[in-house]
């Protein structure tokens, strides 16, 4: 992490003196100035291309706003007409991979019309500097092509680590047809839920490497070093079918009895996919495990079985010796 913000501070600072030095910035048709510092040979950014760039947002005072190189990834962007002077499409096509530049954009045009929003470090007559470079140029399909490739990797290897759990813990789930697993490990008679009933559920989910990302159950909590006090733990209410919990879960309640425990080992695409969720707490691709207990079960008003088609209900009728016997 030092080495790359003192890369980033040495960009800067090389760029800065550099414009210091040399005046001769040019200026877009919407107003922002900028100047190219290397020219690489190369064909020019086209429309519709998606570019790989670093960058740094600073003021004019140098205090830096934001930074890709300290924050240790690169940006994606596909170019399209510009639509605003800060969004830097009348300039990206003037540059070529590995091709870097300076941009000063005019603040009085990024607030014009809503000055309220501009904070103190923007005064009138400011500008909003970006200092970027370009590492990689795509085709639209080249960038498809590579992304669709990196998530078949991800997710042939999130299959290999779910695999790893199971046999390292020794269990033998239940899998059903769109691939959640499940280990029921207290079976009970009682009846199972049905679509549109209220179940209340108490939970611990964990990533496949054992953190715990969330629980109902305060002593689940306190184990794992993430209690809050300001929270209640107590079984959550879940409508079954509603689409309010991830999809392992509407699947997997749907197969357990009232009062049973169980296990699910719940795939991304059952659960919370690319995006992930928990601001990073969950990634995406993740295997989820819940241990998890049917507390109670409200049920609510199902419509009666209809009849099979094709099988009559007959209601045996009393013959008179019948009823001389009665």
């Amino acid at each position: 992490m030092k080495n790359i913000f003192y890369s980033a501070v040495a960009l800067l600072t090389a760029f800065t003196s550099s414009a210091q030095a040399q005046t001769g910035m040019q200026t877009t048709p919407k107003g922002a100035q900028y100047q190219i510092f290397t020219k690489n040979p190369g064909e020019k950014i086209k429309q519709n291309d998606v570019i790989t760039f670093h960058y740094i947002q600073k003021t004019d005072k140098d205090s830096v706003l934001f930074s890709s190189y300290v924050a240790g990834r690169t940006v994606q962007a596909q170019i399209h007409p510009s639509q605003s002077v800060a969004d830097l499409m009348d300039i990206f096509p003037l540059l070529t991979v590995n091709d870097s530049a300076m941009v000063k954009v005019p603040t009085d045009s990024i607030f014009k019309g809503h000055e309220e929003a501009r904070p103190p470090f923007f005064p009138k007559g400011s500008n909003l500097v970006f200092v970027i470079k370009i590492t990689k140029v795509q085709s639209l399909q080249e960038a498809m092509d590579e992304r669709n490739a990196a998530i078949a990797k991800v997710k042939q290897q999130e299959g290999i680590e779910a695999d790893k759990f199971i046999a390292d813990n020794k269990l033998t789930p239940v899998t059903t047809a769109s691939g959640l697993k499940y280990i029921v490990t207290k079976p009970t008679i009682l009846r199972k839920p049905l679509a549109g009933d209220t179940v209340y559920v108490n939970y611990t989910g964990k990533l496949l490497s054992g953190k715990v990302f969330d629980t109902s159950i305060a002593a689940d909590a306190k184990a794992a070093g993430s209690f809050n006090p300001a929270r209640p733990y107590e079984p959550i209410e879940v409508v079954l079918g509603a689409g309010r919990v991830i999809p392992g879960w509407d699947e997997g309640l749907a197969l357990l009895h009232n009062g049973s425990k169980a296990t699910f080992i719940v795939p991304s695409k059952l659960g919370y996919g690319e995006q992930g969720a928990g601001n990073g707490e969950i990634p995406p691709y993740s295997t989820l495990v819940f241990d998890l207990e049917i507390v109670k079960v409200k049920p609510t008003k199902h419509a009666p079985v209809a009849a099979k088609p094709g099988v009559k209900h007959t209601v045996r009728k009393k013959t008179a010796a019948s009823k001389k016997k009665n």
